[in-house]
């Protein structure tokens, strides 16, 4: 075991991938050399040669329709995206390429790819450098999304992404690249930059994707979360007195549909929050498989805690998160319905 930030567990996975298997290669914009705009691939390509880990043009669909040739010959490509924002020219082929493969060849080709995106806001990055597009990816079959919110689960999640035969999309929330925090978003950076990092095993340890964890248990209502916000619901907890259960989803398809259904039964009350817009936002989703699955236990109705359906504000980004004050609320009125 070893303390690592994000940024660390994601490149140590990516060595133990790829030096377990030599199909394993990785390619992206400015990825090789440099080592990735935040350098979760740092020392990759020295270490493994420019063939297995090496820099592309500027050209999203280029790069994930070369993964997918590659995948579909055999090779297991993780490509990066300097930003999820930068993944709309990539977007036809994820969707009309990858997500299809294996059922338009009746299973003759599978792709198993992994296309890793920085995604989320936190560090002042304006509107394109900064979007949560989780719900563009959850809406389409065919493909698996996974969002840690850790060091531990990033890498052994990741490892699994790798392993799996099908697509999948990787969104690492950049707020929680360099350290965790305490969910405090008016708190400046500089205060949970190198703090609570986690322990990582330095071997192969996957996660299996579509298993969700329960981060704190409780018994007044269920907090369904994922990525950053795990840890603002965590901080709205203890700041509202109220004694919720909060359930870190850590992939959103496959999804644990056991794990909510057996909190919310128990609490009778749901809270679902992300930073992304709130309108066709993947809480819609948990909104409705809850109220499907829980409706006779439900003692309120379930509420979502969002961003706001604006073009993202960077002078505002503090108020367009979801943050403790606003989940607090959401939490004190469910409480009291």
């Amino acid at each position: 075991m070893a303390r690592m930030t994000m940024v660390e567990a994601i490149r140590n996975a990516h060595d133990v991938a790829m030096e377990r298997d030599d199909k394993v290669i990785v390619f992206g914009e400015d990825v090789g050399y440099f080592g990735g705009v935040f350098r979760c691939t740092a020392g990759l390509q020295k270490k493994y040669g420019k063939s297995r880990c090496f820099d592309t043009p500027i050209s999203e669909s280029g790069i994930v329709g070369t993964a997918i040739g590659m995948a579909a010959y055999g090779l297991r490509p993780c490509v990066e995206m300097q930003f999820a924002d930068y993944m709309y020219p990539a977007y036809d082929q994820i969707v009309s390429e990858a997500a299809r493969l294996r059922y338009r060849s009746a299973g003759e080709f599978t792709c198993p790819i992994v296309v890793r995106m920085p995604t989320g806001g936190g560090i002042f990055g304006g509107q394109t450098h900064s979007q949560s597009p989780e719900a563009l990816f959850t809406h389409v079959a065919g493909l698996k999304t996974v969002v840690p919110s850790n060091p531990r689960d990033a890498k052994g999640l990741l490892l699994a992404a790798i392993d799996d035969p099908d697509p999948v999309i990787f969104l690492e929330p950049k707020r929680l690249y360099n350290g965790q925090f305490d969910g405090h978003y008016d708190k400046p950076i500089e205060s949970w930059k190198k703090s609570e990092l986690s322990e990582v095993d330095e071997g192969y340890a996957p996660i299996p994707l579509g298993k969700a964890k329960i981060r704190r248990e409780g018994s007044d209502v269920t907090i369904l979360a994922y990525g950053t916000m795990v840890h603002v619901a965590l901080a709205a907890v203890e700041d509202s007195g109220v004694d919720g259960e909060v359930i870190d989803l850590r992939t959103l398809v496959p999804l644990d549909v056991d794990a909510i259904t057996a909190s919310v039964r128990k609490t009778g009350r749901c809270v679902v929050v992300h930073e992304a817009t709130l309108t066709s936002g993947f809480g819609a989703e948990l909104a409705a498989l809850v109220q499907q699955e829980c409706f006779w236990h439900l003692e309120a109705p379930v509420t979502r805690v969002a961003g706001w359906d604006t073009p993202y504000p960077h002078a505002q980004e503090w108020h367009y998160f979801p943050g403790p004050p606003r989940i607090v609320t959401a939490l004190r009125a469910v409480m009291e319905t």
